[in-house]
């Protein structure tokens, strides 16, 4: 019986100084706190009129910074799509002329074949005229030619022959139509024939 007294009062004893520490850890955190607390910035209330402008003008800077930034983003952003779409402005009406110039490259090459030289000249003056200024206006021809390695990306493979020689499978043939481009961007893929 004495026995469960006194492991009774050393239980309540061990409960007792729990509770003892608990509160303690409880008062000490809530000292450090109020320490924190009283180093921490002041209030706007305790703040000197200086203090008070200092730190508005600090985030009026910072507001402008931001702001200031935000449109620098938005001018470099406005003329790149600027100068992109006048790099692209023109492709319908060179789209349009692309024909035009296709139909004088076959003219050409049948009057190259007459003995008129007056003729061959004055076409070709023209021919020459016609061309410099597409190409003043961005255009350029993607330059293939027959033996080049067959690339998706740059042209377009309308058929396949038997090659007529070895060196020539899987390469380009001939080169049925050409292809032009508008700065980098391709807006007629040339046509060619791969040996097979």
């Amino acid at each position: 019986m004495f026995k469960k007294i006194f492991r009774n009062m050393s239980q309540e004893n061990s409960e007792n100084k729990e509770k003892d520490l608990n509160q303690e850890n409880i008062q000490q955190e809530q000292e450090v706190v109020e320490n924190e607390n009283e180093t921490a910035i002041p209030s706007a209330e305790e703040l000197s009129p200086e203090q008070k402008l200092k730190e508005e003008l600090a985030a009026e800077k910072d507001k402008f910074l931001r702001l200031f930034a935000e449109f620098e983003n938005y001018k470099k952003r406005t003329s790149k799509e600027r100068v992109e779409l006048f790099k692209t402005a023109n492709q319908e009406v060179l789209l349009a002329l692309l024909p035009v110039l296709d139909d004088f490259d076959r003219a050409m090459a049948q009057i190259a074949k007459t003995e008129d030289e007056a003729l061959l000249k004055g076409v070709e003056l023209i021919h020459n005229k016609f061309r410099d200024t597409l190409k003043s206006k961005g255009l350029e021809q993607v330059e293939l030619k027959a033996g080049d390695d067959f690339n998706a990306d740059f042209a377009e493979a309308i058929t396949q022959i038997p090659a007529p020689a070895d060196e020539l499978k899987g390469k380009i043939v001939d080169v049925v139509e050409k292809g032009y481009k508008l700065g980098d961007k391709i807006i007629r893929f040339p046509k060619v024939v791969l040996g097979n």
